[in-house]
């Protein structure tokens, strides 16, 4: 995220002056140095724990993930949809690193719920695109909402929650998680698709805000659902 703020210095200056760099809280050379201490304790930590656990994949995938990360903040940002996968491969990625951690390796019902995670974090990115769009369209980052208008967006944004929440019943039927678990999705899946209608029927500035904010709410549920129908099994 410290990468990420770095190369979007000169764009948070239009769409985000409040966050550390554009305000003049920290600098962009002290940001860097920030980074990199946080990377070499982030592979320190992946590095024991892959010795610890006998799993050389940890360390792998702490440093994809992280190659992922830079790939984003230096050129994936302006490839658009590609940019938000890059995002959202890297918000989903921490919970196949948690399977490895536990000694699950590619658990199904882990699996599931990082791809309900990708799914509907790349919709909370084309989402934000639209809040993003005037600083955007300054340095040429090519967005959906850049490319193809507000409207656009919103409906790409709405297609990847809706998919998020076709999948959301996939591991209580292959019986990988408890009951509980349907208590905590429903909550989700009923504000991602609210989301979605109310995100098409207003696709201005202020209300993708106001969604992709939201959004993270449901997110949470979403762990929770998790959380509880693992551990009521």
């Amino acid at each position: 995220m410290t990468i990420n703020d770095y190369y979007d210095r000169s764009i948070d200056a239009i769409n985000e002056p409040n966050r550390p760099i554009p305000r003049g809280a920290i600098s962009p050379k002290q940001a860097l140095i920030y980074a990199s201490l946080l990377t070499a304790i982030g592979f320190l930590a992946a590095f024991f724990t892959s010795i610890l656990m006998w799993t050389p994949l940890i360390i792998v995938i702490a440093i994809l993930s992280w190659i992922i990360s830079v790939a984003y903040a230096t050129k994936g940002k302006r490839k658009g949809l590609l940019g938000n996968f890059l995002v959202s491969a890297c918000v989903a990625v921490p919970f196949v690193y948690g399977s490895f951690v536990v000694g699950k390796g590619f658990d199904a019902a882990i699996m599931l719920f990082a791809g309900m995670v990708f799914l509907s974090n790349t919709g909370r990115e084309v989402a934000k695109g639209i809040v993003d769009v005037e600083g955007d369209k300054s340095q040429n980052i090519m967005t959906v909402a850049v490319r193809f208008g507000a409207k656009a967006a919103a409906v790409t944004a709405s297609v990847f929650f809706i998919l998020a929440v076709a999948l959301s019943p996939l591991p209580l039927l292959l019986s990988l998680v408890s009951l509980w678990f349907l208590l905590f999705v429903a909550v989700t899946d009923i504000g991602l698709v609210a989301s979605s209608v109310l995100l098409i029927k207003d696709f201005s500035r202020q209300n993708a805000r106001k969604i992709k904010n939201l959004v993270l709410i449901w997110f949470l549920f979403g762990l929770l659902a998790f959380i509880a129908g693992t551990l009521g099994q």
